[in-house]
C-alpha cells in the first residue's frame, strides 16, 4: 500500500509517477496527455516530485523516475519523510 506525504496530490502525482515507471524519458505535455490533465498543473507537480526526490529532470522538459518514486509506487517508501531539497 502506498504511503503519499502531505504535499502530494493524489490521484495525480501517482497516476505521474506510474507513466514515469514506464523507464521513458517525458515531458509534461506528453504526461497530461495520458492522464488527461493538463501540460501546466503536471509542470507544476513534476517540480514538487523534483523537488522531493521522487523525480529527475533529466533534460529541458524531460523526466525521469527515482529509485525513491519506483520505492514509493511499490509501497516501500512512506513519502511523508522526505524532506523537500528547496530552499
Amino acid at each position: 500500500m502506498r504511503k503519499p506525504g502531505d504535499w502530494m496530490q493524489n490521484p495525480t502525482d501517482d497516476r505521474i509517477l506510474e507513466v514515469l515507471n514506464t523507464g521513458l524519458e517525458l515531458g509534461p505535455t506528453t504526461i497530461g496527455r495520458n492522464i488527461d490533465r493538463d501540460r501546466t498543473g503536471v509542470s507544476r507537480r513534476l517540480s514538487k516530485l523534483v523537488e522531493y526526490g521522487l523525480v529527475d529532470r533529466v533534460d529541458e522538459g524531460y523526466y525521469v523516475i527515482t529509485d525513491l518514486g519506483e520505492q514509493y509506487l511499490n509501497g516501500e517508501l512512506d513519502a511523508d519523510g522526505l524532506e523537500s531539497d528547496a530552499n
